[in-house]
């Protein structure tokens, strides 16, 4: 049996990269991630220059606290989502905060790998 509690405001790990930043967590069996990103947060700019691809390749399960995402896939779909809301994002896609509010989400399946270089 297992029982573990973590607090994500106590993170095991902190990432940062320009304009955000990704606190996680280890669980038994899954990473979990809360995702701070900043009015100017964009993926192919902020975080391209660290792993090295055209565009995201982590699957991403997301619910989303605050703010808003615009998401453009690389087969050209695109949309938003935002506060209250839950998503499933496959890999391939850019991404950019829209307005004035961070942008700030639980990530439970894209975490472990988010923004590191690659080996």
């Amino acid at each position: 049996m297992t029982f573990e509690v973590k607090d994500l405001g106590k993170p095991d790990e902190t990432r940062t990269f320009e304009h955000g930043e990704l606190g996680l967590v280890e669980l038994p069996g899954v990473t979990v991630g809360r995702t701070v990103l900043h009015p100017g947060w964009r993926w192919s700019n902020d975080v391209k220059p660290i792993v090295q691809t055209g565009s995201c390749q982590q699957a991403h399960t997301m619910y989303v606290l605050s703010g808003t995402l615009h998401i453009a896939m690389d087969d050209g779909q695109e949309g938003e989502i935002g506060a209250g809301q839950t998503g499933v994002l496959s890999p391939g896609h850019d991404a950019w905060v829209v307005g004035d509010e961070d942008f700030i989400a639980i990530d439970w399946s894209g975490a472990a790998t988010y923004a590191t270089p690659p080996e």
